[in-house]
């Protein structure tokens, strides 16, 4: 799956060279969705490529960090702040959708702060919101809530929900194959 992640969503042109990310088909439909690792953008193009639809990646302003345990930290202090992260861009012209597919993943048992900001951003009164939502394992934890509370007057469907934890299994992996092989940092491996 995660090499599906890298595959370009092409075949639509960009709507700006201004570095926006949403790529329009004038579709009536909406795929938004953030991706960390990967996993929510694969179910996105997914989406995408079999509706038809036009698509947009949601990204902060200033981005997570790329080391997955310091995003974690950053991700629950946000989270424990309430603080909202800032979007790089929005959707120009949301009033021109009905429907709108949110990817979403779970991060500490909530939504990211970037999507949070994403729905306070945009008025989806009126509009249907399908979440598709992946996790590490914990599954939804109260995404629903938030979800429902920064969008409500939109018309919420039951998500499609996926456990994609891939990539902390492959860093507890490696980092145990390193540990018991004696080649870790502590002792002296380069």
């Amino acid at each position: 799956m995660t090499a599906l992640a890298t595959l370009p969503l092409t075949g639509i042109a960009a709507t700006s060279g201004s570095g926006s990310e949403q790529r329009r088909t004038g579709s009536r439909t909406l795929v938004a969705y953030f991706s960390r690792s990967g996993n929510t953008r694969v179910v996105a193009g997914l989406i995408h490529r079999s509706l038809n639809t036009d698509l947009f990646e949601i990204r902060p302003a200033l981005p997570y960090p790329e080391d997955y345990l310091a995003t974690v930290e950053q991700a629950r202090q946000e989270r424990d702040s309430g603080r909202e992260r800032a979007l790089q861009t929005g959707v120009s012209n949301m009033k021109d959708y009905d429907t709108v597919f949110l990817g979403v993943p779970i991060w500490g048992e909530t939504t990211p702060p970037v999507i949070r900001a994403f729905l306070s951003a945009h008025d989806l009164s009126g509009r249907t919101l399908i979440p598709f939502i992946t996790h590490g394992g914990y599954g939804l934890g109260n995404s629903q809530s938030v979800l429902a509370s920064h969008a409500p007057r939109a018309k919420l469907r039951s998500p499609f929900v996926m456990e994609a934890d891939q990539e902390r299994r492959t860093m507890n992996s490696v980092n145990e194959w390193l540990n018991e092989a004696g080649l870790t940092r502590a002792s002296g491996a380069s």
